[in-house]
């Protein structure tokens, strides 16, 4: 075992102990990153001042500082600003734009410590279900190298779960830090919306709905994470009470491997002296996760419409049929997918109102193939485009938090995902109740790591 297998925190701790100085941590970053990134492409750029960065993290324990991520090896996804940076939001558009300033969550995490590697692989515009790009090519699930690892945060979690890094900052628009999470055996946060920090950065295509969030491979991280980031800290739940709904109120299918896993995860959690109790959500849209998608098509098509009508062959060709369908719809389109947003979360929060906290699985599958935008099929039944994100979106238009814990693997050994989804503003409960959970779904993931 070498330093990048500990956690944040336990690598947090060496450095601030002097077991282990900064830029021994930064070497093995570094290395791991040339011998373990080529298979996978999660990273699109290393920091050229990472080696400088961690001469200052050592310069400051010298003075005594005491820093709750020192020395901790970050990657920061491609559309988040990192000053001094090309960030690009994978788009050929953005190929010469250098950031000029840090996002307010990159500028937390290295007044507490931690070290940036480097850039992760993001789709373009952070819009698609699957990581690659016109700028970086694809990525790969460290899992199976046919397979992605999802979408659009796909280059953070690759990296994380290669061990290349421990943490990684993500966003969350439609599910983007919680399913490739569940792709990867990691564990992906959503936060209440506006609680960390957002921006300065790029407009998105659908305002009040994207948050930044923190990528680990345990519950601990992300925590540690949280109080830098926004200053809270886990609160453990006296009992475990969970309303669970394997499709989620949807005729959503789910792989049948998927399914086996929840209704596991549902006895391991009654067995641990857990109430739970089926979830009854009663949807005013039929299919929510369609419902909203001319949002990020309109969205889309006024950032940047002019650009695909102008310059097409800078364009991944599934992001230019995003605009053009965009350019097309009405006003009353438009609004009739606002109207939608509305009410699903009506819908959700009054479900949250009556059962605290929600349980699903995170996808209704596993991975699929690198090279397709979507699985063709889920549990043998032809699949629409968003199908594979079926459970993730509502949160987004809620503001509401949730989490993606890693709770099992399918017969190929592909890892699977609940999510657990709380009111707005109980991050604090939700993470203590997802560290409760953690030990008690331990026995399911007795499987090998990636790499």
């Amino acid at each position: 075992m070498t330093v990048l297998d500990l956690s944040a925190k336990d690598i947090a701790a060496q450095v601030q102990s002097g077991a282990v100085t900064p830029q021994a941590v930064a070497e093995a970053a570094l290395a791991r990153a040339h011998t373990r990134n080529p298979a996978i492409n999660a990273i699109c750029a290393i920091n050229p001042a990472f080696m400088a960065e961690a001469e200052i993290v050592a310069h400051r324990l010298a003075a005594g500082e005491v820093l709750p991520l020192a020395g901790v090896p970050v990657l920061i996804k491609d559309n988040i600003w990192v000053k001094g940076m090309n960030i690009s939001q994978g788009s050929l558009l953005f190929a010469d734009f250098i950031a000029p300033e840090d996002a307010e969550s990159v500028a937390l995490l290295r007044a507490a410590g931690a070290m940036i590697l480097g850039i992760s692989t993001c789709s373009e515009f952070a819009c698609k279900g699957v990581t690659n790009s016109p700028r970086h090519g694809v990525t790969r699930n460290p899992y199976d190298l046919a397979l992605t690892p999802g979408g659009s945060s796909g280059g953070a979690v690759a990296a994380v779960a290669a061990g290349i890094v421990p943490l990684a900052l993500g966003t969350d628009a439609g599910g983007s830090s919680r399913r490739p999470p569940a792709h990867v055996g990691l564990v992906g946060l959503k936060p209440t919306l506006d609680l960390v920090p957002d921006g300065p950065g790029f407009s998105e295509p659908v305002w009040g709905i994207s948050v930044i969030c923190p990528i680990a491979k345990n519950t601990g991280d992300i925590a540690l994470a949280m109080q830098v980031l926004t200053g809270i800290t886990p609160v453990e739940p006296g009992d475990i009470q969970i309303g669970f709904a394997p499709s989620f109120g949807l005729s959503q299918v789910l792989e049948p491997d998927v399914a086996a896993n929840f209704a596991q995860v549902i006895a391991a959690i009654k067995t641990a002296g857990g109430s739970t109790q089926e979830a009854a959500l009663n949807w005013t849209v039929p299919v929510p996760s369609s419902a909203i998608m001319p949002l990020q098509f309109a969205g889309l098509a006024h950032l940047y419409g002019n650009d695909w009508l102008t310059r097409p062959q800078l364009f991944d060709p599934d992001i230019g049929k995003q605009i053009e369908t965009g350019l097309k719809l009405t006003g009353t389109e438009v609004a009739a997918a606002h109207q939608a947003s509305h009410q699903i979360k009506q819908t959700l929060c009054t479900a949250l109102d009556r059962y605290g906290v929600i349980a699903t699985p995170t996808t209704p599958c596993p991975a699929w193939p690198a090279d397709q935008l979507a699985p063709s099929t889920i549990a043998g039944k032809p699949a629409e485009p968003r199908d594979h994100a079926a459970f993730t979106s509502q949160i987004n238009h809620a503001g509401v938090p949730a989490i993606s814990l890693p709770c099992g693997f399918d017969r190929n050994g592909l890892p699977l995902g609940l999510q657990l989804i709380a009111g707005a503003g109980q991050d604090a409960m939700l993470l203590g109740l997802a560290q409760r959970l953690e030990s008690i779904l331990a026995p399911l993931l007795q499987r090998t790591a990636p790499l």
